[in-house]
């Protein structure tokens, strides 16, 4: 058929095929059980037989795992070791870069003492270097010697009250001669 199916067969347990004249028909049912198992009055019931159970692995399955460790395990240490290699490797750039910035920033100062006005200028800080004609002036502030100076001084007398100025102009008025 184009379709791909065969020839329709009608559900029937007889099938009848002529020969000739004869006609000959044969049941399904009616072939002879040579592989039919038959118990016996005489023997009793039938023993019941283990089938083997099918091995859980096959010899191929084994053999396969067995690659699969073995590769597992030989790829494991170059992994490791490539690893490491990109860990380093990471690390020496940061640190290159760490280098190239301490570089540049050591260039930097090194252009500056290049120039002869930031020696005069640190001169001048560092130094109290002045210019021919310039009067120095330097500020001296030591925390301890202010201590001591104001611990010479006695303390300054707290502003009396309005009434003590008060009776004080009072006494003092009283106590004038009078000429």
């Amino acid at each position: 058929m184009p379709s791909g199916q065969g020839p329709a067969r009608r559900p029937s347990a007889s099938r009848t095929r002529t020969t000739g004249s004869m006609r000959v028909q044969r049941s399904r049912t009616a072939r002879p059980a040579v592989n039919r198992r038959t118990v016996t009055a005489s023997s009793g019931p039938a023993k019941r037989t283990v089938a083997p159970r099918p091995r859980a692995l096959t010899g191929r399955a084994t053999i396969l795992i067995v690659v699969f460790v073995a590769l597992a395990l030989a790829y494991t240490y170059p992994l490791r070791v490539y690893l490491a290699q990109e860990s380093q490797i990471a690390q020496l750039k940061a640190d290159q870069a760490t280098q190239r910035k301490l570089i540049a920033s050591k260039s930097e100062e090194l252009a500056k003492w290049q120039d002869p006005e930031y020696i005069k200028a640190r001169a001048r800080a560092k130094y109290f270097y002045v210019e021919p004609g310039q009067t120095p002036i330097l500020v001296l502030n030591d925390p301890s010697v202010a201590v001591k100076s104001t611990a010479k001084d006695a303390p300054a007398a707290a502003p009396d009250s309005w009434y003590d100025t008060l009776w004080n102009s009072v006494r003092a008025a009283d106590a004038e001669p009078t000429n």
